[in-house]
């Protein structure tokens, strides 16, 4: 963090502003959008993934987020699944 001085005092200086995460539904649409899922992987992989990047979401809450992400789609068993991107992420125009 870098300070700046402001009068007398130093105060810490705004950086990039991060933009949070706070469900695994917008975790796992980042992992899209950074081509992660281009492969098949596994729900371990997937959980790993999201570990380094600090975000830690209970089980069945992730498991519902990758359920219905219209755009990934699964295969296996229950316990088993694989999943993968169905197309590739497309920036929007803004």
């Amino acid at each position: 963090m870098h300070l700046g001085k402001v009068g007398k005092k130093y105060m810490p200086k705004e950086s990039k502003k991060i933009k949070s995460v706070t469900s695994a539904t917008a975790a796992l649409k980042i992992l899209w959008k950074e081509g992660f899922l281009k492969a098949w992987k596994k729900y371990a992989p997937i959980v790993d993934r999201l570990a380094k990047d600090h975000y830690h979401f209970s089980d069945p809450e992730l498991g519902m987020a990758l359920g219905r992400a219209k755009y990934l789609t699964r295969r296996g068993k229950r316990g088993g699944y694989e999943y993968i991107q169905k197309y590739p992420y497309i920036k929007e125009e803004e």
